[in-house]
């Protein structure tokens, strides 16, 4: 069974900076993809970021140029540097992983995720 567990978040300021990383156990790292997902009450749960398994990054169009995805295969983590964030960025942040062949022939955006992490609270203040 593969655990992910997703740290960081809080509040900030629009235009600040907040980290997330997830941490993934349970499965050879190196074989996941992974991805970042946020979702508003009541919303669609929206594609943010993914890596596939050796670490190469996709970033959704709302996100790309302030966003960054970094897959350390060596330490098992996903990170997310979210730099110049605005309130619409605020959302309960998931992580996800799934077995490679989920992505093989898909973007990390869109492939079928098996795993989720609890969610960790992201809010822009303006």
């Amino acid at each position: 069974q593969v655990h992910v567990a997703e740290s960081g978040g809080g509040s900030v300021q629009a235009g600040g900076s907040l980290r997330l990383t997830c941490a993934a156990s349970g499965y050879t790292y190196s074989s996941l993809c992974m991805g970042w997902f946020r979702q508003l009450p009541g919303k669609e749960r929206e594609a943010v970021a993914g890596a596939d398994s050796d670490g190469t990054p996709t970033y959704a169009d709302s996100v790309k140029g302030r966003f960054s995805v970094f897959k350390d295969n060596g330490r098992n983590t996903l990170s997310l540097q979210m730099n110049n964030l605005n309130p619409e960025d605020t959302a309960m942040y998931f992580c996800a992983a799934t077995p490679r062949g989920y992505c093989l022939t898909t973007s990390p955006l869109r492939a079928e995720y098996n795993y989720w992490g609890q969610g960790a609270q992201v809010t822009v203040v303006s």
